[in-house]
């Protein structure tokens, strides 16, 4: 830090360090007013010195990376609610993976856990703890990584506070939880992490869920998966059996219709058919020929009736049955029929037609009408 000659008081140098928490070493020249009784420090350099270089550099390094947006709560993760693979980066002999492999024991001893063993203080801590994490990360299998060490002074949680640190916890893809310390400390891997847990124990308790709370959770989801799968399937069965239904009633009515249609066309077809039209001539034959052998039958007994009349009619005009009655019927030679004694002469052959027989006469004499016997 180099003075800028800015004239300054001791008590306004003072104020400005106290408030940046610094301690420096100045360095200049002095200047004294002997008239006056009084002498000026002009301060050349200032130099940070012991925990406050600390605390600057800390300073500097958190407006920087947070400029970058490193600390920004949009790139932060949430964890997995159920990890099967948790990874460690800390000191395999140091109070914190106790800890920590005390606490996910008692809540979940099941859990697959990876270690990546690094210093966490002292010279190249920084390096072997952005090694763990860059180691962790390329197993592909870490569902979250834990990172921290036990409580400490500022000079030995600063390892935490490296530029390399920081950005391997950003680099990672599984989610990190920073546990450094105790509740009061605060290093640039809390910042950059995506959550920070006060103590290592309180990172795996954030980190690992009670087994039964698992459970109890996996129960849950599972009774919400089934009632997610039952409710569409309900639905589908109770939509199903309303399609059916209408179907159902859908197809008996086509099916009634269509069974009616049928029906016609059946009538219709063996109302057209040749079989039917045979069928059908043959009941009208037969019909007329009833009609015809009932009218054949009236009419012979309707002629049957005349003819019996035009013969009895017949009989009674016929000459013959005049004969019957004792009359006798004369032909002359020439086959007339003699109706009057003019029409033969004495000696004339007559035939003389009887009821029964005839008889071959010879006029004698003939008798004019006034002549006859009376009868």
């Amino acid at each position: 830090m180099t003075s800028s000659r800015a004239v300054l008081t001791v008590s306004q140098l003072t104020e400005e360090l106290r408030v940046l928490l610094l301690h420096v070493v100045a360095f200049g020249s002095v200047e004294v007013y002997a008239q006056r009784g009084e002498y000026q420090l002009v301060v050349e350099l200032l130099e940070p010195k012991g925990l406050g270089a600390l605390q600057l550099a800390f300073e500097q390094l958190k407006a920087r990376l947070q400029a970058e947006g490193l600390f920004d709560a949009a790139r932060k993760r949430e964890l997995p609610r159920f990890p099967k693979q948790i990874g460690i980066v800390t000191s395999p002999s140091g109070a914190a993976i106790r800890d920590i492999l005390r606490v996910i024991g008692r809540r979940f001893g099941e859990l697959h856990i990876v270690i990546a063993p690094c210093r966490v203080q002292g010279e190249g801590a920084a390096e072997e703890i952005a090694q763990g994490l860059h180691d962790l990360n390329a197993l592909g299998s870490v569902d979250v990584i834990i990172v921290g060490r036990g409580g400490g002074s500022l000079e030995d949680l600063w390892a935490f506070n490296e530029e390399v640190v920081a950005r391997a916890i950003a680099a990672s893809k599984a989610p990190v939880v920073s546990a450094v310390g105790h509740e009061v400390d605060f290093t640039i891997a809390d910042f950059v992490a995506d959550l920070r847990a006060p103590t290592p124990s309180a990172a795996a308790e954030l980190v690992v869920r009670e087994k039964r709370a698992v459970v109890d959770a996996l129960d849950a989801l599972r009774e919400r998966l089934e009632r997610a799968a039952t409710r569409p399937l309900r639905d589908a069965e109770r939509r199903v059996d309303e399609l059916s239904l209408r179907l159902r009633r859908a197809m008996t009515g086509e099916l009634r219709h269509a069974s009616h249609r049928v029906e016609m066309l059946t009538s219709t077809l063996r109302s057209t058919s040749p079989v039917a039209r045979v069928a059908n001539g043959r009941h009208r034959l037969e019909r007329l020929d009833a009609r015809l052998s009932a009218a054949f039958t009236r009419g012979c007994d309707r002629s049957r009736f005349r003819l019996r009349a035009l013969v009895a009619k017949l009989d009674s005009l016929s000459p013959l049955a005049v004969l019957g009655r004792g009359y006798s019927l004369t032909r002359a030679p020439d086959g007339a029929i003699v109706r009057s004694a003019r029409q033969v002469k004495a000696g004339d052959d007559v035939q003389v037609l009887l009821h029964e027989g005839s008889l071959d006469c010879r006029v004698a004499r003939t008798k004019d009408q006034d002549d006859r016997p009376q009868v």
